[in-house]
């Protein structure tokens, strides 16, 4: 062979020892996937090797969760559940306190006050303890029943926490010209909204020369007219008038019982023709009927 490929090629002896060497490299690297089939056997992963690789990760999963649970309780520590009862602050033991959510030292300083001779009249003597907090009073003061007889017993008299005596809660009676929303909201069927559209309208039309008029707010019908009527009434000297003979458009701006087109004619007709004598002349403005005219009457001077 070397002779053969010395003789056809003229190959050398180092390029045939070199042709040699590259084929070996190729055959065993082409023959290695399945020569190494042969020695190496397949792998079987039994049922039961299975079951134990997922028990021993879900105990894996379990102690890594124990661990974060830990830090995360040692960083943010459960607060005690407090219960809320009626409680009087001059009895109430330690462990009362501690059931209505306070700790043992702010349970423990009020202890030391009472066993110093301090004594809670009322119940928003609290707010003098340092030891409870603002929100802490808010949530207990609702709860707090005193007892007289305690008190008395050690020398107070009198000036006692003490549930007033029921009073009939008096009828509010609202004058509609002067009333402001707070006022207005007194009124037993007119909350805020109502109230607000009130005086939207009264600014608009100058005040109310009778009752009725409320009806013409938006929402309040004839129903809730007739709840609240006995509840107001109306100061005529309070109306907002406005002077005919010197009135310009903008005097008559917004007005609900006027469109643009009458107050221009009612202008122009004083400009050609003088001045109104009396509400009768505005008859002579042929755009104005007499039901605009009767509206109108409460609110001009001449």
């Amino acid at each position: 062979m070397r002779r053969w490929l010395e003789t056809c090629f003229g190959f050398s002896r180092n390029e045939y020892n070199g042709l040699i060497v590259l084929l070996v490299l190729i055959v065993s690297i082409t023959a290695f996937p399945y020569t190494y089939s042969l020695f190496k056997s397949k792998e079987v992963v039994t049922e039961a090797e299975l079951l134990a690789a997922i028990k021993l990760a879900l105990i894996e999963k379990q102690k890594i969760a124990q661990q974060a649970s830990g830090r995360i309780t040692s960083r943010y520590p459960i607060k005690k559940k407090s219960d809320l009862f009626f409680f009087d602050p001059n009895t109430i033991d330690q462990t009362g306190w501690e059931q209505l959510g306070l700790s043992t030292k702010q349970a423990q300083a009020i202890l030391k006050y009472r066993k110093a001779g301090g004594y809670f009249k009322r119940s928003e003597d609290l707010r003098k303890m340092y030891t409870i907090s603002k929100a802490q009073y808010s949530r207990l003061s609702p709860y707090v029943h005193i007892s007289t007889a305690v008190l008395k017993r050690n020398g107070f008299e009198g000036d006692v926490d003490a549930k007033p005596a029921y009073q009939k809660p008096v009828p509010a009676f609202i004058e509609l010209n002067g009333a402001d929303t707070a006022e207005l909201d007194r009124i037993k069927g007119i909350g805020q909204t109502f109230a607000r559209r009130i005086v939207t309208y009264r600014e608009r039309i100058g005040g109310f020369y009778k009752k009725e008029q409320l009806m013409e707010v938006f929402g309040l019908d004839s129903a809730k007219y007739i709840e609240i009527k006995g509840q107001v009434w109306v100061d005529l000297s309070r109306l907002k008038k406005i002077n005919v003979n010197i009135a310009s458009v903008e005097d008559f701006r917004g007005h609900p019982y006027l469109r643009y087109k009458q107050v221009n004619a009612l202008i122009e007709y004083r400009k050609q023709h003088g001045n109104y004598s009396n509400i009768a002349d505005l008859k002579k403005v042929i755009i104005l009927n007499q039901e605009t005219i009767n509206r109108l009457a409460p609110y001009l001077e001449f």
